[in-house]
């Protein structure tokens, strides 16, 4: 979708090659060539692939694709027989419109030095509440942001550090360890929230811990062939590049079962279920804690 500073520059352009012109005001064929040109145009796939108006190829940072993404999602020798410069080979991946002469929104979301101004929702917003509901106290509170890289390494490293285990027995006075909340449960969860929720909207990931539970709420409803029926056997990407990213970068898996490997993982560990509250424009997951601790 188009916001509305993209659809006055396409209006007032007089250079963009977006826009289909004819002098003619009674051929009709022309006026189809036109409209026809123009749709086909303005139709992105999704809306990562979507070309991102304004910023250009210095707004990534180039580093972090070299260094950091390429060499895992491109082999060496590849690189080396092709010989394609470097925007030709962003292009290839989707994180540049060769046409615009701009990032996708993919490429700015992924690599851009500055995602908030551009994405001003594209955030997680971490709060530990002192009580059980939204009205209590506020112990702590993070923001983690920057590139999706950066974001997703730096929320990885925190699930890593914020649950703690604890040694019990069982009945045949064997040790085992049990957790208050499994970190990788959590970070499939957390994972799929990032993946999957609305870039266009201004508002964040929530990760709300609560005592008794925790809170993983991401704008955007169910996607494409995803329904509550068939939810979460059936996968589909509102995001389909970032899910490339995500994959090659082994956050994600590629066989679409992140939630079912968190509600087993959960039940491995002795918590409830995961429970989801399904909306147009919302998912919201909740994890309750285990009972022993």
């Amino acid at each position: 979708m188009l916001t509305p500073e993209q659809i006055q520059e396409v209006l007032t352009s007089t250079e963009a090659d977006r826009i289909e012109r004819t002098r003619s005001t009674k051929d009709t064929d022309k006026f189809r060539e036109a409209i026809c040109s123009f749709s086909n145009d303005m139709h992105f796939r999704t809306y990562d692939v979507t070309p991102c108006l304004g910023s250009t190829l210095d707004d990534l940072d180039l580093d972090v694709f070299v260094s950091s993404y390429r060499r895992k999602a491109i082999d060496p020798e590849v690189i080396k027989e092709n010989g394609r410069e470097l925007v030709l080979q962003l292009a290839a991946l989707h994180f540049y419109n060769l046409k615009r002469d701009c990032p996708t929104n993919a490429g700015y979301i992924v690599f851009g030095k500055d995602v908030l101004g551009r994405f001003p929702g594209s955030y997680v917003q971490y709060v530990k509440f002192a009580g059980e509901t939204l009205g209590s106290d506020v112990v702590e509170s993070r923001v983690f942001n920057g590139n999706l890289l950066e974001l997703m390494w730096t929320v990885s490293r925190f699930i890593a550090s914020s649950f703690t285990e604890k040694p019990v027995f069982d009945s045949g006075l064997r040790e085992r360890i049990i957790w208050d909340y499994p970190p990788e449960a959590m970070r499939e969860l957390l994972v799929n929230a990032v993946l999957h929720r609305d870039y266009q909207s201004n508002s964040p990931v929530r990760f709300y811990f609560y005592p008794d539970r925790i809170e993983i709420m991401n704008t955007g409803g169910l996607y494409g062939e995803v329904s509550k029926e068939n939810f979460p056997h059936v996968t589909d990407y509102r995001n389909p590049v970032l899910a490339e990213v995500l994959m090659v970068m082994k956050y994600a898996n590629r066989y679409g079962r992140g939630i079912s490997k968190a509600q087993a993982l959960l039940a491995e560990n002795g918590n409830r279920p995961a429970e989801f509250e399904i909306e147009s424009n919302y998912i919201k997951v909740t994890v309750f804690k285990h009972p022993e601790r």
